[in-house]
């Protein structure tokens, strides 16, 4: 017997005995933040596009795509790289911040899809969670508590709490260290092509689950699976 799967984005057919051979049972799960857990990216990237706007500037969503899930030294690396020296990075990141931030008491953070129903079956396995992101700590904060699950991830590493941010491996490192375990025993969640290359730097298993933004295939060759939403990765995880 054959049955569907949705994995690496397309209809695969996989046996029964092919899933088994998949199966994985983690000790720790480390997941990124934004776009992975929470559904962000696309109401900042908007803030941004209208904040540079009313300043006169023309900030296109290819720009400001590359810059998901890298921290904010890289973020002002690349806009500044790519809009010119001239550029009023500080004013606009401001003003978009306050575009966000009204949107966001308005609207709140939604989840994303699968996430409560894939922490409740790690739960259920005994299996601790950490989260691993490039905001720093206070907005990553707030942002947990603005989509009702504040409290929910207490081990939690941020962008400003270590000296080089993705795709280097070290805020996976960090987590990893924080949940007790060894890389090699955990698995990684992303959805952005930096975050995958950090998760395969450390040396954890990188599932990644698309957002807005498609990783080169060079880096979607690393991925252990591909998968639609969170709780998909529930068929994949050993339960013994």
């Amino acid at each position: 017997m054959r049955e569907a799967r949705q994995i690496a984005g397309c209809d695969a057919r996989i046996s029964q005995n092919e899933l088994r051979e998949l199966l994985f049972r983690p000790k720790g799960v480390i997941f990124d933040m934004d776009g992975l857990m929470l559904d962000t990216e696309r109401p900042l990237i908007a803030a941004w596009k209208r904040a540079a706007g009313e300043a006169g500037w023309h900030l296109s969503g290819e720009i400001l795509a590359r810059t998901i899930g890298i921290d904010e030294p890289s973020t002002r690396k690349h806009i500044m790289e790519n809009c010119g020296r001239d550029f009023p990075y500080d004013v606009i990141r401001d003003s978009a911040e306050r575009v966000y931030t009204a949107y966001v008491k308005k609207n709140g953070i939604p989840l994303r899809p699968g996430l409560l129903a894939l922490c409740g079956y790690l739960d259920s396995l005994g299996i601790p969670v950490a989260v691993a992101t490039s905001s720093v700590r206070s907005v990553a904060l707030w942002k947990l508590e603005m989509a009702g699950i504040g409290g929910r991830f207490p081990l939690l590493v941020c962008g400003d709490e270590v000296s080089r941010g993705k795709p280097a491996p070290d805020i996976f490192l960090q987590a990893v260290e924080l949940l007790g375990k060894s890389p090699a025993e955990c698995l990684g969640f992303e959805d952005s092509p930096v975050g995958l290359r950090a998760l395969e730097a450390a040396g954890i298993r990188p599932v990644f689950i698309r957002d807005m933004v498609e990783p080169p295939p060079e880096t979607l060759a690393s991925v252990w699976l591909r998968l639609n939403s969170l709780d998909e990765a529930i068929l994949f995880i050993r339960e013994g």
